[in-house]
């Protein structure tokens, strides 16, 4: 592994706490302003598992760009969002994919992004795997903090972690929990002592507010047992590796190198979580708490954490957006009462997305009959509300100006929750495909936060003949 000329990174260079007013010691507040790096940086090597040259490119980015990987080795430059979203399955490992392109072992690279306070940032790639290093957040660490980091004019968003969220599988854990107190922290309790008693059990506590990341968390290293490294070997994988290259814990402890901290183990799981909880693509506060986690279920805990946000996001933007009204809508729509179930328009991001209110009231035509003395909305009623803020959504292109969205077909139709009177149902379409003649969105509806429909919908275009 070699960083650029001026950056070493080399585990037993300079690893000072850093002041408390530097990136990683600050407490994680919404008056902070967005950072990036102030100038680019390389960091070369080889991928952990496959062994693969590679070399990543850090450049700083605008406000609000969020962490950007992008594959240049693949003729057309693919961008790949570090977003749960992205994400896919891989054993020991957290992989990003768009289309055909893939990115191996990204999570010691984002936290090192974490850690360091960064918001923005671009990571041009050549290869298929992140450079591993000493397969520690080091290699990235050093010589993002020697590009310096900068702030921005625009300030960080935080997601406060409103309510609990628990994941529990075949004896693991991993809880994202609620504070008061500023800031994002992490406890991880991991136990070998039923197949390593030279590691048996560790705990450790890193808190964003008080602990330094770049000495307590950046140098701790990826381990594996004696016997995984051979099951590596044997499949293909890590054979650049010698155990002075990597950390490989036999029956007296690491073979051929030492331990950088007693509980280093315990640290690099730490440092695992903050990488993968990246992937959110958000900052946090709260307290995360694991037992035994490993990278699936810190990258299903991301997910819960994304979902959080975009609902806490689709109840902020309806009490605050107004696109379009109702009167607006009746321009666009041909549907009346007691037919038009869209009260308003709150957000339109183009012909990709639309986000719009539709308030229940006991007045509603449909609750004397549906039923007496139970009132629940018709499933069928909340379908259409998406199809028709689809429709609005749809109209917005210029291809479609002058046509009306019918109906085509329903797909993967789901009700969830009954809504009632008083609740007020925010509805969301995505545009799944489009063309002149016809077209797909996805349709969910939510009240209080929680699903309470989804459906694909797919639309006929045909001329308009209402005035």
């Amino acid at each position: 592994m070699s960083a650029s000329p001026l950056h070493s990174s080399d585990p037993a260079g300079d690893l000072r706490p850093l002041s408390r007013q530097s990136p990683t010691a600050r407490g994680i507040s919404e008056e902070r302003k967005q950072h990036t790096i102030a100038t680019s940086t390389i960091v070369r090597g080889k991928g952990l598992l496959s062994g693969a040259d590679a070399e990543a490119e850090f450049l700083p980015a605008p406000a609000g760009t969020g962490i950007i990987f992008e594959r240049i080795d693949l003729g057309e430059p693919v961008a790949i969002p570090a977003l749960i979203s992205n994400a896919v399955s891989r054993p020991r490992r957290t992989t990003l994919r768009v289309g055909d392109a893939t990115i191996d072992t990204v999570e010691h690279c984002l936290s090192a992004v974490v850690g360091l306070g960064i918001d923005n940032v671009r990571i041009r790639l050549r290869g298929p795997e992140i450079p591993a290093g000493d397969g520690s957040a080091l290699p990235f660490f050093e010589p993002l903090r020697a590009a310096g980091i900068v702030a921005q004019d625009s300030l960080r968003i935080v997601h406060r972690i409103s309510d609990p969220i628990v994941i529990e599988e075949d004896g693991a854990l991993i809880a994202a929990l609620p504070s008061e107190d500023p800031g994002f922290r992490v406890t991880y309790e991991l136990d070998y002592s039923s197949v390593s008693s030279c590691i048996g059990r560790q705990s450790r506590h890193f808190d964003f507010t008080r602990d330094d990341f770049g000495v307590e968390i950046a140098p701790a290293r990826t381990f594996s047992l004696r016997a995984e490294a051979e099951a590596l070997w044997g499949a293909g994988m890590c054979r650049h590796l010698t155990p002075r290259d990597a950390l490989v814990i036999g029956d007296e402890g690491p073979l051929e190198n030492a331990f950088r901290f007693p509980d280093e183990c315990v640290r690099h799981k730490v440092l695992d979580v903050i990488g993968d909880l990246a992937l959110s693509g958000i900052a946090l506060q709260g307290k995360i708490v694991a037992q035994r986690s490993g990278h699936d279920l810190n990258r299903r805990m991301a997910r819960k954490l994304a979902e959080q946000v975009a609902a806490k996001a689709r109840v902020t933007t309806v009490g605050s957006g107004r696109v379009l009204d109702a009167r607006a809508i009746a321009r666009i729509m041909p549907h009346r009462y007691p037919m038009l179930l869209i009260d308003r328009v709150v957000e339109l991001e183009g012909s990709r997305r639309a986000l719009g209110v539709k308030n229940v009231s006991i007045n509603e035509p449909f609750f004397p009959g549906h039923y007496p003395g139970t009132p629940i909305m018709p499933g069928v009623l909340i379908v259409e509300s998406m199809a028709q803020l689809g429709g609005l959504l749809l109209s917005q292109t210029l291809e479609h100006t002058g046509k009306v969205a019918v109906l085509l077909s329903l797909d993967k139709v789901k009700l969830r929750k009954a809504v009632t009177p008083g609740d007020q149902l925010i509805v969301e379409v995505e545009t799944l495909r489009a063309s002149a003649r016809s077209a797909a969105v996805q349709g969910r509806a939510w009240v209080q936060g929680k699903l309470a429909a989804e459906a694909q919908i797919r639309f006929m275009m045909v001329d308009a003949e209402f005035e």
